[in-house]
């Protein structure tokens, strides 16, 4: 969630209320919710591109739901790993992505790890 909105630069404030509509709905539905980190690329410059980081930290401790780490941590730099584009991971990152995320995950589905 988010990624599309900071890849086209949107408001940081615009952003965070998507985000929260998001949220809002899952919450509303009963939903166990994992919030999934993501970042942009720094084109955007560093005050952009902290704040929208700062976005899932600060929604996840509101909403108090799990935060898992960014998607593409330790992928994102590994141009092999990722598609010609350079945002988008290839099939090989799968696994990696599956290992950024399942610590995070399996606690909130009540199965053996």
């Amino acid at each position: 969630m988010g990624g599309n909105d900071g890849l086209r630069g949107l408001p940081i404030a615009q952003i965070r209320s998507n985000l929260q509509d998001i949220l809002d709905q899952l919450a509303q539905s009963g939903a166990q919710i994992l919030l999934i980190a993501m970042r942009v690329l720094p084109n955007l410059g560093p005050l952009y591109t902290e704040k929208f980081r700062q976005v899932y930290a600060d929604l996840a401790s509101e909403y108090q739901v799990t935060l898992a780490p960014f998607l593409l941590q330790g992928i994102a730099a590994q141009t092999k790993l990722m598609q010609s584009d350079g945002i988008h991971p290839r099939a090989e990152a799968q696994t990696r992505i599956l290992d950024n995320v399942w610590p995070t995950l399996v606690p909130l589905l009540s199965v053996p790890q």
